[in-house]
C-alpha cells in the first residue's frame, strides 16, 4: 500500500515591505511527495510505537528550504518554503509509512496520549540541497535511535542518509528529488525499526 503526500500548489502572499501599499513577494509552499515501498516479509511486532523527531540545528527547525552551494555556505531558496519544518515532514512520512506497513500494534506522535511501549527517536542532521561537482542533490540525513520505555533501554541506533540528484536546479525538480529521498529514507527506517524490534522481542533478548 502506498500513500503519497500531495505536492501543495497553494501560494501565500507575504508582505515584502512594512509600508502601506508596499511590494509583495509571492511564496510557493511545497511538501515533498513521499511513499513507502512495503515489503511483505517485514516482521510484525506487537508494540505501540511513538515517533519523535527533532532538528540538529536551528536552520533545520524552519520551513525555509535550505541549499548549500558550497560546503561552507548555507542559503535558502527565495520565494519558496516547505509546508512544515523538516522534522515535522519526516515525522508525518514515518507515521504514514508504519501505518501503511501494518506491522505494528499502533504508531503515533509523542504527546498524543500514552507514549506506548517504545520510541523511535530521530534527529534530522541534513534536509537540504547540496551541490556536488556543480550538480544539485537533495540530501536527507538522520540519526535514529530505537528505545524501549519500560526498562529496556536502547535497542539499536543507526545513521541513515539519502542523496538524490535533481533533474535540474529548478525548485520544482529539487522538490521532486526530495520526495524520492524522503521515500527511500522512510522505507529504510521502517524496515530497520521493525527488524530491530522483532529481534529485541526474541527469547534471550530485551523484552517489553
Amino acid at each position: 500500500m502506498i500513500r503519497a503526500i500531495a505536492l501543495l500548489g497553494a501560494t501565500t502572499l507575504l508582505a515584502g515591505c512594512a509600508a502601506i501599499g508596499g511590494p509583495k513577494t509571492e511564496v510557493k509552499v511545497y511538501a515533498p511527495a513521499s511513499s513507502v515501498t512495503v515489503d511483505a516479509g517485514w516482521p510484525s511486532v506487537d508494540w505501540h510505537l511513538t515517533v519523535v523527531t527533532s532538528a540538529a540545528n536551528q536552520m533545520l527547525d524552519s520551513s525555509r528550504i535550505a541549499v548549500r552551494p558550497t560546503p561552507d555556505r548555507f542559503q535558502v531558496y527565495k520565494g519558496a518554503a516547505w509546508a512544515d519544518d523538516a522534522p515535522e515532514l519526516l515525522q508525518t512520512a514515518l507515521i504514514e509509512g508504519f501505518e501503511d506497513a501494518g506491522k505494528l500494534a499502533a504508531v503515533g506522535r509523542f504527546g498524543a496520549g500514552s507514549r506506548g511501549d517504545a520510541g523511535l527517536l530521530v534527529e534530522v542532521r541534513a534536509f537540504e540541497t547540496v551541490y556536488v561537482d556543480g550538480r544539485p542533490e537533495a540530501v536527507i540525513e538522520v540519526q535514529a535511535r530505537l528505545v524501549q520505555f519500560r526498562g529496556g533501554g536502547t535497542v539499536a541506533s543507526k545513521r541513515f542518509r539519502q542523496a538524490i540528484p535533481g533533474a535540474t536546479p529548478e525548485i520544482d525538480d529539487m522538490v521532486a528529488a526530495f520526495g524520492t529521498a524522503l521515500s527511500a529514507l522512510t522505507t529504510d527506517l521502517v524496515a530497520w525499526t521493525l527488524t530491530e524490534a522483532h529481534q529485541a522481542n526474541e527469547p534471550g533478548s530485551l523484552s517489553k
